[in-house]
């Protein structure tokens, strides 16, 4: 027995939210599947401002740079088209229920031609929720992006299904017309005439592929469990072609000791800045990172530390022939302990209540942060050269002291020196917000086969084959979530006329 719809969009986050919105707003009829028992993905934990631009020819150079040639160029033009009518799209979803968005300038991460034409929006005031979210989702600007789009698609009446899977694409040789869903052990067969949208996101709760497409080993997912790469594996079946697999976006952070806590939990989080455009002073940042040897080796505050933050992990010594940085050590001592809290928990997941404590001491007590009395007793305690782990600090103190680090550029306000007894250790591994990868896409969001040619009637938006192939941008993926599953949907909705 089959269900018959007009689209069917697999995901409800963002993107799969915004494609359902676009496609029932073109007169299509919608259904939405998601296989956790909640929606909200990955978007619901985001920052909630998505990117905006106010020139798209510039934004589209603006991206092409921080793509590195590895998107086509029609795909970014056709997003920086969208991040131009993005915030008028939001304006007019929030008049539909009394919300209120904000739009702002805000420079690209990196000074690449077009950076100075960026900004964001988000929804900076919704009214009550009739169907709230859990109270463990917690990012409020999130919940708000996401809470926006969802109240407006059930203000549509559009068919959600939550707890339900969706299994495999339907194809005839007019191309994907339906797929087959899962919902508590049940197996069904959903018609979808225009074809399916996946707006399923990543795979960065699969750790199978993590392990063949990542260099660095032992990442841990740090929001979201969902997103175990259903959809690159259902567009792969058909032939689809992938790209950015190996890109991912996220920061270097700590592991719970209970081997069962399956997320990573960040590192304090810090502002981004644009190197030669933040004139602002900078927050300090009283740790410095260490590897298995005890040397330092990276900026610890580079200019946005949940893009580049990770990349610095998957460095193999040849010599030790070992990962001599998985893990890596954060060293800070008591002043820096007293600072404020040094990690944070934040995922869309009721069943996850852990909250880092304001004082690290009950991280100190989990064994998250070890301590010893002195730098030698430390290095000892963590398996490395006492002598190594001393001459680094004393030449970061000697940085500190004269306010510049030759060593790695860190800026000089968000350094302090590490003085006072006693010292504290933390393994760092790096975390993984999100991946980039999956199907490769055009301008119209359809799916590419390995051939070049699009698979007639799949989508994909989002997270899922993302367009960022080399350097990211704070916002993007939620801009693209939005752009992406609008312009499927449109281009769905043609397809349905014909």
């Amino acid at each position: 027995m089959s269900a018959h719809f007009d689209v069917v969009v697999v995901g409800y986050g963002a993107a799969g939210a915004a494609a359902a919105i676009a496609a029932h707003d073109a007169g299509a009829r919608v259904l939405i599947v998601e296989k956790m028992p909640y929606p909200g993905g990955l978007s619901v934990v985001s920052a909630g401002g998505a990117r905006i631009a106010y020139d798209a020819d510039a934004a589209a150079r603006y991206l092409i740079a921080t793509c590195g040639g590895r998107t086509p160029p029609d795909v970014l033009r056709r997003l920086a088209q969208g991040m131009v009518e993005l915030p008028g799209w939001m304006q007019a979803l929030a008049k539909e229920v009394d919300a209120s968005v904000r739009v702002f300038p805000a420079l690209g991460n990196y000074p690449f031609e077009g950076f100075d034409q960026l900004g964001y929006v988000e929804v900076d005031r919704l009214q009550s929720d009739a169907t709230p979210l859990p109270p463990t989702f917690y990012s409020n600007a999130g919940t708000n992006f996401f809470g926006l789009l969802r109240q407006c698609v059930e203000r549509r009446g559009i068919e959600v299904r939550l707890g339900t899977a969706a299994k495999s694409l339907l194809r005839t040789a007019s191309g994907v017309h339906g797929l087959r869903i899962e919902h508590e052990g049940q197996s069904e067969t959903v018609d979808a005439r225009g074809g399916v949208i996946l707006a399923c996101g990543g795979f960065e709760a699969n750790a199978q592929m993590q392990s063949q497409y990542f260099e660095a080993t032992g990442t841990r997912p740090a929001s979201f469990l969902g997103n175990t790469g259903d959809g690159i594996t259902m567009a792969q079946a058909l032939g689809a072609d992938l790209w950015h697999m190996w890109h991912f976006h996220g920061p270097y952070g700590f592991r719970h000791p209970d081997p069962a806590f399956r997320y990573g939990l960040y590192a304090k989080n810090f502002p981004m800045w644009t190197p030669g455009h933040h004139p602002d002073p900078l927050p300090p940042v009283p740790w410095i990172l260490v590897d298995q040897r005890g040397r330092r080796f990276a900026n610890e505050y580079e200019p946005y530390p949940g893009d580049t933050g990770v990349r610095h992990f998957a460095h193999f010594d040849a010599a030790s022939a070992a990962h001599s940085r998985l893990p890596a050590y954060l060293i800070v001592d008591r002043k820096g302990l007293e600072m404020y809290p040094l990690g944070r928990a934040i995922a869309n997941d009721p069943a996850m209540t852990y909250r880092w404590s304001e004082d690290n001491l009950a991280e100190v007590e989990l064994g998250i942060l070890r301590r010893a009395e002195s730098l030698p007793a430390l290095a000892t305690a963590l398996g490395m050269d006492p002598v190594m782990l001393e001459t680094q600090v004393r030449q970061w103190n000697a940085a500190c002291d004269a306010g510049r680090d030759d060593a790695y550029d860190r800026r000089p306000e968000t350094m302090l020196p590490l003085l006072h007894a006693p010292y504290y250790a933390a393994e760092v591994w790096p975390l993984v917000i999100n991946t980039q990868g999956g199907p490769v896409h055009d301008a119209h969001q359809r799916v590419i086969d390995v051939r070049g040619e699009p698979i007639e009637g799949l989508y994909a938006a989002g997270e899922l084959g993302s367009v960022f192939g080399h350097i990211y941008l704070a916002g993007g993926n939620l801009a693209e979530c939005v752009v992406g599953g609008r312009n499927a949907a449109r281009h769905l909705a043609h397809r349905l006329e014909r």
